[in-house]
C-alpha cells in the first residue's frame, strides 16, 4: 500500500510540477505568445515550428492546443493556421518524453535541492517572480522522476509472479493485444488529462520489465490519442472553427495510429535499432527502454507531421464537412477579412487592407443596430432573450475588431511612413475607436429595451413614432457611413452628413421638450418617460459616433456645435 501511494503521490507531483511549470512559462511570455502564433505563421512550415518552439517554451502541447483553439474562437488565427500549430504542438512534446527518459537514466534527485533553493531566492525577491516559479516547477518534476525511478525499483514488479503471469497473458505478437494497450493508454490519457503523467507510467512499466517494448510503445500511442480529447472538450463552447481546429487535432493524431499499425513491428523494430537494443532479448536495459519510449514518440510525431503537412488543406475541407456551422453562427463569428497575421507588406497596402477591415468593421456595427431595432419590435420572450444575447455578442465583437485592428495599425505605424500615410493611420485608428462606440451605444439601447420589456412598460403612440423616426434617422445617417467607408473619400463630401446630424440633434431637442411635457400633463408615468428617453439619447449618441466616423474618414476637422451635446 505504502509504494503504490509513493507511486501515486509521484505522478501527482509530476503533474503538478509541469502545471506550475507550464503557468510561469506562459505568463513570462505574456500576450507576447500570441503574437508569436500569429506573426510567425505565415506558411503550413513555420506554423509547424512555431507550434513546435511554442510546446517545447510552456512544456505542454495541451496548453499550446487550448491556447489555439482559444485564438482560432476569437479569430486570431485561421483554421489552416491552428492546424499546422498543433502538428508542431505534436512534435515540441516529444521533449518532455526526453526529460523523462533522462530522469529514468540517472538520479536527478541531486540537482534538485539547489534548484529548490534558487527558486524560493527568486520567488521572495518578487522581481523574477515567474522564473522562481518556473524553477520551483522543474524541481518538483525532477523530484516526483526521482522519486518514479525509486518506487520502481522498490516495486520489482518483474519478479511479481502474479503480475509477470498477467502481462504475460497477453501476445506482444499480436495485433488484438497492441490494440488493447492501445485502448488502455486512451482511457487512462483522458482520465488524467495528461499524457506526461502516463508516459511516466510506461516508462516505469518498461524499466522494471512488467511489459515489453511492444507494449510499451502500444499505450504511448493510446496517450498520442488521449491527449487530443483535452482540446476537444475545451472546444465544446466554442465557436464552429474552434471545434474544427480540436478535431484536426484528433484525426491528425488518429491518423498517424493508424498508418503506424500498418507496418507496426518493422517500425519498432527500426527504433530499437536506432538506440541500440535487441526487442527479442529476455533481459533489457532499463535505461534503452525509456531511450526507445522516447524515440518512438519523436520518430511518430515527426513523420506524422512530414506526411500531412503537405495536406493541411485537405484536413481543413474534411473538419469543415464534419462539422457544419448553423447559419446564425456563421454570420456572428468574429473573423477578420482582410488583416491576416505574419510578415508586414508595405505600408501602403496595410493600410488599405486595414480601410478594408474598418469597412467590414462598420457593416458589423450597423448589422447590430438592425439587431436593436428587431429587439424593439419582438414580444415573444424566447425571441427577446435570442436576440438579445446576439447584440452582446456583436458587442465584443466590437471590442474584438477594435482591438485587432489597432494592433495592426500600431505595428504599421512602426516603419518608415509618409505624412500621408501617417495621417491615414491617425484617421483609422479614430474610426475604429468612433464604430466601437456606436457597438456600445448599441449595446446600450438593448439594455434600456430589456429594462422596459421587464418593467412591462406600453409606449403611448406619440413615443412609438418618436422612437422609430430618432432610429430611423441613425440608419440613414449610417448608410451614409458605410458608403464612405467602402468608397473613395474623394467622392464624398461631408454636407449629407452633416445635414443628418442637425436632424438627429434637432429631432432628439424637440423630443425631450416633448417628454418633458407630457410627464407634467400625466400623459405617461415617470418610468416610462425615463426609459423612453433614454433611449432617444442613445441614439442620438449613436448618430454622434456615426458623424464621427465619417469626419475622420473623410479627414475633415468641422464639427456642429450640437454634436456633442
Amino acid at each position: 500500500m505504502l509504494i503504490a501511494l509513493k507511486l501515486l503521490g509521484s505522478i501527482a507531483l509530476l503533474m503538478y510540477g509541469m502545471k506550475v511549470m507550464s503557468e510561469a512559462l506562459q505568463k513570462m511570455a505574456g500576450p507576447q505568445l500570441r503574437h508569436l502564433l500569429g506573426a510567425m505563421t505565415t506558411n503550413r512550415f513555420t506554423g509547424v515550428a512555431t507550434g513546435a518552439l511554442v510546446t517545447v517554451a510552456v512544456q505542454s502541447s495541451a496548453a499550446t492546443t487550448v491556447m489555439t483553439v482559444s485564438f482560432v474562437n476569437a479569430a486570431l488565427l485561421t483554421l489552416s493556421q491552428a492546424i499546422s500549430i498543433i502538428m508542431g504542438a505534436n512534435i515540441g512534446t516529444t521533449l518532455s518524453a526526453w526529460i523523462m527518459s533522462a530522469g529514468f537514466s540517472f538520479d536527478v534527485t541531486n540537482l534538485v535541492w539547489p534548484v529548490f533553493l534558487i527558486a524560493i531566492v527568486l520567488i521572495q525577491m518578487g522581481k523574477h517572480r515567474y522564473m522562481g516559479d518556473f524553477l520551483f516547477g522543474l524541481s518538483f518534476l525532477l523530484f516526483a522522476l526521482g522519486m518514479l525511478r525509486a518506487t520502481g525499483v522498490e516495486m520489482d514488479l518483474a519478479h511479481n509472479e502474479a503480475v509477470v503471469r498477467f502481462f504475460d497473458s497477453f501476445d506482444s505478437g499480436s495485433y488484438l493485444t497492441i490494440l488493447l494497450f492501445l485502448l488502455v493508454g486512451t482511457i487512462l490519457t483522458f482520465i488524467a488529462q495528461s499524457s506526461a503523467a502516463i508516459m511516466a507510467i510506461t516508462m516505469v512499466l518498461c524499466s522494471t520489465g512488467v511489459i515489453d517494448i511492444y507494449q510499451g510503445i502500444a499505450l504511448v500511442m493510446g496517450e498520442n490519442i488521449g491527449t487530443t480529447l483535452t482540446a476537444n472538450i475545451a472546444a465544446l463552447s466554442a465557436n464552429t472553427q474552434a471545434r474544427r481546429a480540436a478535431l484536426a487535432h484528433l484525426l491528425f493524431n488518429v491518423f498517424g495510429v493508424v498508418w503506424i499499425l500498418c507496418c507496426f513491428y518493422p517500425f519498432v523494430r527500426l527504433v530499437c535499432r536506432i538506440v541500440g537494443m535487441d526487442p527479442t532479448a529476455e533481459m533489457q536495459d532499463p535505461t534503452l527502454l525509456t531511450f526507445a519510449l522516447a524515440t518512438f514518440h519523436t520518430l511518430f510525431n515527426v513523420t506524422n507531421t512530414l506526411i500531412l503537412i503537405w495536406f493541411i488543406p485537405q484536413i481543413e475541407k474534411i473538419v469543415c464537412r464534419l462539422i457544419q456551422p448553423k447559419k446564425s453562427e456563421e454570420e456572428e463569428e468574429f473573423r477578420l477579412t482582410y488583416i491576416k497575421g505574419g510578415i508586414m507588406k508595405t505600408p501602403e497596402i496595410s493600410v488599405l487592407q486595414a480601410q478594408k477591415e474598418i469597412a467590414v468593421f462598420g457593416e458589423r456595427m450597423m448589422k447590430m443596430s438592425e439587431m436593436v431595432r428587431d429587439l424593439y419590435r419582438t414580444e415573444d420572450e424566447a425571441e427577446f432573450k435570442k436576440i438579445f444575447e446576439r447584440i452582446q455578442k456583436y458587442e465584443q465583437i466590437s471590442d474584438n475588431m477594435e482591438n485587432e485592428i489597432g494592433k495592426y495599425l500600431g505595428q504599421v505605424g512602426e516603419a518608415h511612413l509618409s505624412d500621408d500615410t501617417k495621417e491615414k493611420i491617425r484617421a483609422m485608428l479614430r474610426q475604429i475607436g468612433e464604430l466601437e462606440s456606436i457597438g456600445d451605444a448599441g449595446y446600450n439601447m438593448a439594455r434600456v429595451i430589456r429594462r422596459k420589456h421587464e418593467a412591462k412598460l406600453e409606449f403611448t403612440e406619440q413615443q412609438e413614432n418618436g422612437i422609430k423616426q430618432m432610429l430611423a434617422l441613425a440608419q440613414q445617417a449610417g448608410e451614409r457611413m458605410l458608403e464612405m467607408l467602402n468608397g473613395r473619400r474623394e467622392d464624398f463630401d461631408f454636407g449629407p452628413s452633416e445635414e443628418i446630424e442637425a436632424k438627429i440633434n434637432a429631432c432628439r431637442d424637440m423630443l425631450k421638450e416633448q417628454n418633458m411635457r407630457n410627464i407634467d400633463e400625466h400623459v405617461y408615468s415617470y418610468d416610462s418617460g425615463s426609459i423612453y428617453m433614454d433611449l432617444i439619447n442613445e441614439a442620438e449618441k449613436a448618430g454622434d459616433y456615426i458623424i464621427n466616423v465619417v469626419e475622420a474618414r473623410l479627414g475633415t476637422s468641422h464639427r456642429l456645435s450640437e454634436a456633442y451635446a
